[in-house]
């Protein structure tokens, strides 16, 4: 009998909802002004540069330098981060809960902080419950670097081929899928469900 294969999860976006704009929206009056420093100030380049290992209070304060005008803006990215949550995807974390019950090992690849990462352990019990986790802060490589995924595959001696990888970003399941593992397009716990089950993994349909 073959093998399940071993599901390999993103966190952000596929186990919790993040999204800088929900910090943003606190800090400026209208949407119009929180988008603008979402586009302009705090961008999605911005932040890769510290899943890429880049030091919050370094990062905060370079940029600080160049828009001293929204130091306060700027800095509540760091002492309010966890706001840029909005809860987990109840869905995800059952399917995680029934791999585990099934004895399914379960690891994750994730574009994350690793200054940030430890301070989620407490916030997201689903975290202890992985076999594995590789972390882009720790690695200095952020996905899609195929380099993070074969990382991932040697450190805990896996094949790609033996992988479902699973993430909301498209250019991340691409590079996923020129490595070797299978991958999936995360939109809904729901869909989700449905396409491991296709794949053979031990789970319930709803």
């Amino acid at each position: 009998m073959t093998e399940p294969l071993v599901p390999v999860f993103d966190l952000g976006g596929v186990f919790v909802d993040w999204n800088p704009m929900y910090l943003f929206r606190k800090l400026f009056d209208t949407e119009e002004e929180a988008e603008w420093f979402h586009r302009h100030i705090c961008t999605p380049a911005w932040n890769l540069e510290f899943d890429a290992g880049e030091i919050y209070s370094e990062g905060v304060a370079k940029l600080i330098t160049r828009f001293p005008r929204y130091w306060r803006e700027i800095q509540a990215y760091d002492l309010r981060w966890k706001e840029t949550f909005n809860g987990v995807y109840q869905g995800t974390v059952d399917i995680h809960d029934e791999l585990i019950a099934a004895d399914m090992p379960t690891f994750a690849i994730t574009n994350f902080s690793w200054e940030k990462w430890v301070t989620c352990l407490e916030d997201w019990p689903f975290l202890e419950k992985f076999d594995g986790v590789v972390v882009s802060g720790l690695e200095r490589l952020v996905k899609p670097d195929m380099r993070i995924y074969q990382l991932f595959c040697e450190r805990y001696a896996l094949a790609p081929e033996s992988c479902v990888f699973i993430d909301d970003s498209e250019p991340n399941v691409i590079a996923a899928r020129k490595v070797g593992m299978h991958a999936l397009h995360f939109t809904s716990p729901e869909t989700l469900r449905s396409e491991l089950i296709e794949l053979g993994l031990p789970l319930e349909p709803r």
